[in-house]
């Protein structure tokens, strides 16, 4: 086998073993995830912090479990203005040791109002946080990305990770049951660095079959104007 010329991380977190979160466990998530919403130094004065949040399927990586949430709420953006629905989004993450209970949570949150029912023309719902750092040689490194959303393509069965054309995760897609499995959570390297360009991450849908149905940058890629737009 021929030396591999990018040896940047593929497959590094634990897949997901339990899903989604339920009953009490869900409840001491949703408490510490509160707690965080409560913390968010520019949330809109007055926002009700809902009591329940859509969890997405665990993953481990580094010795950590990183279980992200979102949930919606009305807030008044502009002052004067009339409410307007807003996401609040993050995760919580834990130790959890090997036979005991889950340890040292902790939770980290951020709110926007730029939401899917808005954008009907959306085909993934994505949300990410850097949650450390891959360093390789000669200067060559990568953020670690947890990645999370909701397919809003019926026919989507899996999600894949793309870094430049390779893949370096993929998830099934969860739910309370099978009939609404559109969740998934990744763990992949994103902005690599120092292999020639720098390349991002790319997230994918797929059908069963392997058909893909959706693609989404985590960038938004701005289009050149030309003379006659300007």
């Amino acid at each position: 086998m021929p030396i591999d010329n990018r040896p940047f991380p593929r497959f590094v977190a634990d897949a997901s073993r339990h899903g989604i979160p339920h009953g009490r466990f869900a409840e001491r998530l949703t408490a510490a995830f509160k707690d965080a919403c409560g913390q968010i130094a520019d949330l809109p004065q007055g926002t009700v912090i809902p009591d329940s949040f859509t969890w997405f399927p665990e993953r481990a990586w580094s010795g950590r479990v990183w279980i992200p949430a979102a949930g919606e709420t009305e807030a008044v953006i502009e002052k004067g203005g009339e409410p307007e629905t807003i996401e609040l989004y993050g995760f919580v993450s834990f130790i959890q040791p090997e036979g005991g209970d889950p340890a040292d949570f902790r939770a980290s949150a951020d709110f926007t109002d730029i939401i899917a029912a808005d954008n009907p023309d959306w085909t993934i719902d994505i949300s990410d946080e850097v949650i450390g750092t891959w360093h390789g040689e000669e200067g060559r490194e990568a953020a670690m990305t947890l990645v999370w959303g909701r397919s809003l393509v019926r026919e989507a069965f899996a999600v894949t990770a793309e870094l430049d054309e390779v893949t370096v995760d993929q998830d099934p897609l969860f739910g309370e049951q099978s009939s609404q499995a559109d969740r998934f959570t990744l763990i992949a390297p994103d902005a690599l660095k120092n292999y020639g360009d720098d390349a991002f991450l790319e997230i994918r849908l797929w059908t069963s079959r392997g058909k893909e149905v959706a693609r989404e940058s985590l960038y938004e890629i701005e289009q050149p104007v030309s003379p006659d737009e300007e």
